[in-house]
């Protein structure tokens, strides 16, 4: 009942040679498939309706607040808990149902389906320009002839879909303050950063031959614990990251030198994260795809995260959202929505912790909703979820909260808490020069 594979969404992009589809196929897009690639149609019993263009802001909705619930109004549908599980496990992520199991006072709050992702025209229009020029080169590790949108909206195998994850619209810049927290044996740890980020390849009139193989830059220092203040980071971050692999530089105040680090990619441990996080896990997956085999497995109905304004609102106090071994279910939001699934499997001759992963990829955004995490032996010992809202006023759809399980010690990592913190600032005015090694020594003092 829950379980739906588009067999026939598949049949007509099954896997070929190319990336490039044709001119008939690209037109699809803004007439049966929305702007970005998603079935725009509702589905057979209605629980998913159609998209009719995203969310519309709450009329007390002014720039710069934290967003209030455009749905607030709604009702409750149901709730999956330990009790039912088995009546709703065929539409869960693998790691969520076993969240579930392990933790009996753990709830899903089931709400009505709202499509409320968009993003601006003009990442509409790129996307249809890149629909019949983009491709992957480098066994899959760059793209060419695409810039600005999502470069395979109707896409034809795993490689493509994760290429639509990293380079979906988040912005031009922002400046923004969040904590991270670390919950070990049920007691949690904040870090406060100062965070900017300053995306190239989504910029407005981008070109292929403009983007130099560069993503984004992204900088941060450490405000609070006193211990960690003034510790810094800076990211500069290609597009094909195994042509030019990923520059990072980090400051530290004991020594007050900067030190460019060998490498923070992959399964390296972010730093402050008390081994709890890889740098690939940041915005579900982010970086280099070539360690892992892709597989498009299908579209799928599933629970996943959705329209998590409750949890976002202003002024909620941490505590009340960090809890010893989850996050407060109270404050969280799960909608029935149809998403990507991609499975990863780590090539033979490398390592991970993350042998295999299983991706959820919201159709409609093209964020990852979640991911299940297995290690070398096949076992089940990880969740990843993002929980996203629409930020009204770029507009764009992305997580407000990201949080990583480690399913078999309770153990667990989230970022992105900000109730308590200036807005995201997307007006602010940066450039290339302000992710520079000298900068990140001036931010850091």
């Amino acid at each position: 009942m829950y379980r739906m594979f588009a067999i026939a969404a598949l049949a007509c992009v099954a896997v070929q040679a190319h990336a490039k589809v044709d001119a008939s196929q690209a037109q699809r897009l803004g007439r049966d498939l929305t702007p970005l690639g998603a079935e725009q149609a509702a589905n057979a019993d209605g629980s998913i309706p159609a998209w009719t263009g995203g969310v519309t802001p709450p009329a007390s909705y002014q720039r710069g607040m934290h967003h209030p619930d455009p749905y607030a109004a709604d009702s409750e549908l149901y709730r999956v808990d330990s009790s039912n599980l088995d009546t709703y496990r065929e539409a869960l992520p693998e790691g969520l149902a076993d969240l579930l199991s392990r933790h009996p006072d753990y709830y899903l709050r089931v709400f009505p389906t709202r499509r409320s992702a968009a993003v601006p025209e003009r990442i509409y229009r790129a996307t249809r320009d890149n629909a019949t020029r983009a491709e992957l080169i480098a066994n899959g590790n760059g793209i060419r002839g695409a810039a600005a949108g999502i470069p395979f909206p109707i896409p034809q195998e795993g490689m493509e879909v994760i290429w639509n994850h990293i380079l979906h619209y988040k912005g031009d810049q922002n400046h923004f303050i969040n904590n991270q927290a670390v919950v070990i044996n049920g007691n949690s740890n904040l870090i406060k950063r100062d965070r900017a980020i300053y995306y190239v390849y989504n910029r407005e009139g981008m070109t292929t031959a403009a983007l130099d193989n560069t993503l984004l830059y992204y900088k941060y220092v450490v405000t609070a614990p006193a211990k960690l203040a003034g510790t810094a980071l800076v990211v500069q971050d290609p597009l094909d990251q195994v042509l030019t692999t990923r520059r990072a530089w980090r400051y530290s105040p004991d020594s007050r030198r900067v030190r460019r680090l060998p490498l923070l990619a992959y399964d390296s441990v972010q730093p402050d994260t008390s081994d709890l996080a890889t740098a690939d896990v940041v915005d579900s997956f982010n970086g280099a795809p070539d360690r892992y085999e892709w597989n498009l497995v299908g579209k799928q109905e599933m629970l996943v995260p959705y329209n998590s304004y409750a949890v976002h609102q202003k002024g909620i106090a941490y505590e009340r959202i960090v809890l010893p071994r989850t996050l407060n279910p109270e404050l969280l939001r799960y909608e029935r929505h149809r998403v990507w699934v991609v499975d990863a499997t780590l090539r033979t001759g490398y390592n991970h912790p993350y042998a295999a992963r299983r991706f959820y990829v919201d159709e409609d955004s093209w964020q990852i909703l979640a991911v299940d995490l297995r290690d070398k032996n096949g076992e089940l010992i990880g969740l990843q979820e993002s929980h996203p809202i629409s930020y009204y006023e770029v507009p764009m759809f992305s997580s407000t909260l990201e949080t990583l399980y480690h399913l078999q010690d309770n153990n667990y990592f989230v970022d992105g808490l900000d109730n308590n913190e200036p807005m995201y600032n997307f007006d602010v005015n940066l450039s290339p020069r302000d992710f520079s090694p000298q900068a990140l020594r001036r931010s850091g003092n």
